[in-house]
């Protein structure tokens, strides 16, 4: 299984996933770090036919459309009508497993009154400074494109030429945004509205929040997909239908730090109820994404100066 690499990392979801579903299977199952998950689709595109993966595990709606695209990928056989999700999934190639949505987090200590959407954001002063990710190779980058394309339109120029004097980097990655954030270099970080829950959770540090836009939220559900060349279809058919079990789905938010896509009752922590529910979801379509996503990931980075 390629995916990225916090999922396979020591204390990701991967050992615990590992070691359940090679008691229920029989088998050997192997996650392949491939840095990012947009990293692992660009792998098995390289590899092609000659590819050992059996699955790809770490897509998300963002770039589902681009990944179905390549004509890797085989239908997953698997009845997803039970999962929970912010919206109806019909996907028949990608099963979703965990999701969240992307936010701006913060330290309440450092941020007392936080901007409630990206024109107060932008009206701050320049001082006040975000840490971001690149759309070009990191998920949550690419979601940011869509989020601000998604509630503003055709101003989402303007709103991204806003936020550059705010921007203190356009990170690699992720956890490379999270770090500046952490040692105090930026007010606020994309993230998502349950990355305080590790902190809660796993530090007992109440201090993190993430800010409720009024625009609404953009979603992000990773997924999992079976390709075509895998020589263990059956094996790898059975691991969606486990992935999206209750034994598996347990493992995810304290791992993942994202909410599972089954309802999983008191096996979700305490600390997920505290997380901030968006009043609004946005969503575009993921033929207008495939359509049009270089396009706006230019236009982001064409208005930050990149």
């Amino acid at each position: 299984v390629y995916t990225y690499d916090a999922f396979a990392a020591d204390w990701g979801p991967g050992p615990g996933l590992k070691s359940g579903f090679e008691a229920v299977c029989g088998c050997t199952l192997d996650f392949v770090a491939a840095g990012s998950s947009i990293g692992a689709l660009r792998r098995v595109q390289l590899e092609g036919d000659t590819s050992k993966a059996d699955i790809v595990l770490g897509l998300d709606n963002s770039v589902a459309a681009e990944a179905r695209a390549t004509g890797l990928f085989t239908q997953h056989e698997q009845d997803l009508s039970g999962l929970s999700l912010p919206f109806p999934w019909t996907d028949d190639t990608f099963v979703p497993f965990d999701y969240g949505y992307f936010a701006f987090d913060y330290n309440r200590k450092t941020v007392a009154n936080p901007p409630t959407s990206f024109e107060e954001l932008i009206a701050r002063p320049d001082s006040f400074k975000i840490a971001i990710e690149d759309p070009r190779s990191d998920t949550p980058g690419l979601g940011l494109v869509l989020w601000i394309k998604a509630a503003y339109g055709d101003r989402a120029p303007e709103i991204w030429k806003g936020l550059r004097p705010h921007v203190l980097t356009v990170a690699r990655s992720w956890s490379e945004a999270y770090d500046l954030f952490l040692k105090g270099e930026a007010d606020m970080v994309l993230s998502y509205t349950t990355s305080p829950a590790y902190h809660l959770i796993a530090e007992n540090n109440p201090d993190y929040a993430a800010a409720d836009f009024t625009e609404g939220l953009y979603p992000q559900i990773e997924v999992a997909g079976i390709l075509k060349q895998s020589t263990n279809k059956d094996l790898a058919r059975r691991f969606m239908a486990w992935l999206v079990s209750h034994d598996a789905q347990k493992v995810l938010p304290t791992t993942n730090w994202m909410y599972p896509v089954r309802d999983i009752g008191t096996d979700l922590p305490d600390g997920f109820s505290a997380m901030i529910e968006p009043k609004k979801v946005l969503r575009i379509d993921e033929k207008d994404i495939l359509a049009n996503r270089n396009a706006w990931i230019e236009e982001a980075l064409s208005a930050l100066g990149q």
